[in-house]
């Protein structure tokens, strides 16, 4: 934004350690290195772990920072926001309840863009009604005049029996709007959680129909290549970041210019 890249990120730790005990907002000219300004921890929100936040900027208002966060002792995940005037100030901003997810369903890493008249989200479901498979995932797709109140439309992509997202399907970001292009994470089986690769899904006007090709992942570790975002450039060219495991199976964040 302005010539800014603005980043956010959990800091995750293994399963002993805590999982995602904070989140991190850095700013950068370049969109490679980055200076931190500000960082939440998950313990101000009385949460068990972070997952994938979302910073976006809103006009005459300032900044919004979307957390997702578990409920502590539970498969549950809720969303919050911190609203405030600059990057800077969005640990002591504006707290909101977002989306609080219920009983049968967890919410998080969404997906947040302005569109005409408002907001458009692409909200990541986890079912929690079959104990042990809560890894199962699908998106729906919402909007909101104001970023806070959310209408929700329904279930817009899941994954395919037998193919390789057949565990779950989540929407990371919007590449393209003609048509309606979206990059997302997919898993065969439960086994593969955490090690998740990307496809491409194409809107149909009802749903996000994914492209029949082979999904990238990295060539190491387990091959996840996932939580992909997309910034276009002044040139035409676009910035992508995304996590990609590593030889030594820790994954690290990475950016790429295509």
């Amino acid at each position: 934004m302005d010539g800014v890249f603005w980043l956010t990120w959990r800091e995750r730790r293994p399963l002993t350690d805590g999982r995602g005990v904070g989140v991190h907002v850095a700013r950068s000219e370049d969109g490679i290195s980055f200076e931190e300004v500000v960082q939440i921890r998950r313990e101000d929100f009385g949460a068990e772990s972070f997952e994938r936040p979302v910073l976006i900027p809103v006009p005459g208002v300032g900044w919004r920072l979307y957390l997702s966060c578990a409920t502590p002792h539970s498969k549950h995940w809720w969303v919050d926001s911190l609203t405030a005037a600059t990057p800077a100030e969005l640990a002591e901003g504006e707290r909101a309840l977002v989306l609080a997810g219920d009983a049968s369903t967890a919410v998080k890493d969404p997906v947040i863009r302005p569109i005409e008249g408002g907001w458009e989200m692409w909200l990541c479901c986890h079912p929690l009604d079959v104990p042990g498979h809560e890894d199962r995932m699908t998106s729906r797709r919402l909007t909101s005049p104001d970023g806070l109140a959310w209408t929700d439309h329904g279930e817009v992509l899941a994954g395919h029996p037998g193919a390789w997202d057949e565990r779950g399907a989540r929407v990371t970001c919007v590449i393209g709007d003609s048509p309606l292009t979206v990059l997302y994470d997919g898993r065969p089986d439960a086994a593969s959680n955490w090690y998740e690769k990307t496809g491409v899904a194409v809107w149909n006007g009802d749903r996000l129909v994914p492209e029949d090709r082979a999904p990238l992942g990295s060539p190491h570790g387990e091959g996840a290549l996932r939580y992909a975002a997309a910034v276009p450039l002044p040139d035409g060219s676009t910035r992508f970041y995304f996590e990609a495991a590593r030889p030594d199976g820790a994954h690290d964040l990475v950016t790429s210019v295509g």
